[in-house]
């Protein structure tokens, strides 16, 4: 894979900065913000943040073959320094310089409060069969994360999927103006980063940034039945015209149907009718789900009686993951990509770690969905167990970066799951008791809590005296899965 060569001059063009100690011209492949990181010949930008400051490590960075250093302060080190105003911004201005070296280049720009990591890998299977494609790794989905996945593009790469995230208004906006999407699809508004925005309305108006930066004919990808889609839409028909709806959603009849146009018998049978399933552009129909695998029809109608359909068998578990399905295909729907070709790379995604990962252990399955959590996301995980034929155990940890709803958030989560088939809820954190005490609340001894990781994980090895299903799920500040690890390991040295 060819790879980009930065000389200095264009570091210079692309930051708006000055040398200072450069004696000769030199190129580089790589550029990084970590001294860990850093091999022979790359460039150092030097971030700072609340707790940290990169200057302070310009020395290990010269001693560790850095060529060059992007500095906001001048540093007494023998390297070349290009001094720029801010060296978050410099990041940022690094990315879109990359990404403009590539008018071809093709976009796919994602965000939403939950599922945005696995419909990305969803998305990037669909179009890595059609030429190599970068994929936002990890969680760089940020104001930092996002440039540098820009800096990774290389000269074959005709594809990228980008994830962008937030948490507060204005960095979507941000990032999107650096990658510039083609596609630019919300998945849903969900209540993740809550504390941060104050308010779903707040979220949403947060990831409609996505839409601000299409490209000229760029399409926009909506949710259709997610209770914000009319603002979505309102707000995306500000920047195109160009609309596709995934999913579904149930009206009153009255405002699907227009009675004045239907015979007296067409009326007739709509007369006792209350409410109407009303599909969007791509949806699904013969919804199978299954302990391993989902199965599904994938349905477009773009026009009125024509309609185009493949059966997919997906190995993402979990009536959600059909959902994020729906919104990676529309994205490649948008780029014309047919739907043979959707069909083969969904079926192919591979599920990301922590996400609903099955993992045998004895006669029980646990499943780690550790990754992260908010409070859309552990409810649609608990859902997944409804179908298990085994004793049903969640074991959650607090849901972090919900500010003055912390406490409320963590009360109606418990609240909804004493709806579902679950047999029992083990809960870790200081804000999970609330969950505790809500759950029980409607269903006696439901939920027990726990004030320690050790307490907690002698309790549920006491509860797999039968064979059980047992979900892991929390915020990535709980390490959910370090419980995993424990059991497993503990069994084995036992053995």
């Amino acid at each position: 894979m060819r790879l980009y060569h930065w000389t200095s001059q264009a570091l210079l063009i692309a930051t708006g900065g000055a040398w200072h100690n450069l004696t000769t011209d030199f190129s580089s492949t790589h550029i990084t913000t970590d001294t860990r990181k850093i091999k022979v010949g790359d460039v150092f930008v030097a971030l700072k943040g609340d707790n940290f400051d990169g200057h302070d490590f310009i020395e290990t960075a010269l001693k560790n073959g850095a060529a060059a250093v992007i500095v906001n302060r001048l540093v007494n080190a023998d390297i070349p320094q290009l001094l720029v105003d801010d060296t978050r911004l410099a990041l940022g201005k690094l990315g879109k310089y990359r990404r403009d070296q590539h008018p071809d280049l093709t976009v796919i720009a994602l965000t939403g409060s939950s599922g945005k990591t696995t419909t990305k890998e969803m998305i990037g299977s669909i179009f890595n069969q059609i030429a190599p494609t970068l994929i936002t790794k990890g969680n760089l989905n940020n104001d930092l994360g996002v440039p540098m996945m820009l800096l990774e593009l290389s000269d074959e790469h005709k594809f990228a999927v980008l994830e962008l995230g937030a948490n507060h208004l204005g960095e979507i906006a941000y990032t999107a103006s650096l990658v510039r999407p083609d596609v630019a699809c919300v998945l849903n508004i969900g209540t993740a980063h809550l504390g941060e925005f104050g308010g779903q309305e707040s979220i949403a108006k947060a990831k409609a940034e996505i839409y601000s930066a299409l490209t000229k004919d760029g399409v926009a990808v909506l949710p259709f039945g997610d209770k914000f889609f009319e603002f979505l839409s309102q707000e995306a028909q500000k920047f195109t015209s160009n609309l596709i709806t995934f999913g579904e959603t149930t009206v009153p009849t009255a405002e699907a149907v227009d009675f004045d146009l239907l015979s007296p018998e067409a009326q007739a049978e709509f007369a006792d009718i209350d409410n109407v399933l009303v599909m969007g552009d791509v949806f699904s129909d013969d919804v199978v789900l299954n302990n391993t695998h989902s199965t599904f029809e994938l349905v477009c109608s773009f026009e009125v009686d024509k309609i185009d359909s493949v059966v997919v068998e997906s190995p993402f578990i979990g009536e959600h993951n059909i959902t994020n399905a729906l919104a990676a295909a529309s994205a490649a729907l948008a780029l014309n990509v047919p739907l043979q070709l959707i069909q083969t790379g969904l079926q192919n995604a591979c599920p990301p770690k922590g996400r609903l990962t099955r993992i045998q252990f004895d006669n029980h399955w646990l499943i780690d969905d550790t990754y992260n959590a908010n409070p859309t996301s552990m409810l649609a995980a608990a859902q997944v167990l409804i179908g298990e034929d085994k004793q049903k155990i969640l074991v959650l940890g607090d849901i972090a970066e919900l500010g003055d709803m912390a406490v409320l958030e963590h009360q109606k989560l418990g609240t909804d799951l004493a709806e579902l088939p679950i047999d029992k809820i083990l809960t870790l954190g200081p804000l999970m008791r609330h969950c505790t005490d809500a759950a029980n609340q409607l269903r006696a001894d439901l939920s027990t809590h726990f004030d320690n990781k050790q307490a907690l994980l002698s309790h549920l090895t006491s509860l797999l005296a039968e064979p059980s299903v047992v979900l892991f799920k929390g915020s990535r500040t709980m390490r959910m899965e370090t419980l995993i690890h424990d059991l497993t390991c503990s069994t084995q040295k036992s053995e």
